[in-house]
């Protein structure tokens, strides 16, 4: 059973940054895909990045050159790096894995991936 819990959530000004953490019960590099998603209240849930095993990434496009993806297989560890955050990344974040991907969908779509975290709360105030 694969096991992923978030951390690093927070309240901030806008303008300001916050490090997510997913601490993954297995060697993240084993799973096809990596990813953050969230959901903000009355929304649909978003990818907002992803990395693969061979660390090439991708982001949402609100928020590029704002958030960075990475991992670390040592300390079985995800990260989600986020600068100049704005109101409208206020959301729960989750983090996800996929042992596989449909090229029928996006790798950004949440129904590539089958393990979730229960997710770590970003506010953002104005």
């Amino acid at each position: 059973q694969v096991q992923l819990v978030e951390s690093g959530g927070g309240s901030v000004q806008a303008g300001g940054s916050l490090r997510l953490s997913c601490s993954a019960s297995k060697y993240t590099g084993s799973f096809y895909l990596m990813a953050w998603f969230r959901q903000a209240p009355g929304k649909e849930r978003e990818g907002v990045a992803r990395i693969d095993r061979g660390g090439n990434t991708r982001y949402a496009d609100s928020v590029k050159g704002r958030f960075t993806i990475s991992q670390d297989n040592a300390k079985l560890t995800l990260y989600l790096q986020m600068i100049s955050l704005k109101p409208e990344d206020t959301a729960m974040y989750y983090c996800a894995a996929a042992e596989s991907l449909s090229y029928a969908l996006s790798s950004l779509h949440p129904r590539n991936y089958g393990y979730w975290g229960q997710g770590t709360q970003v506010t953002v105030s104005s």
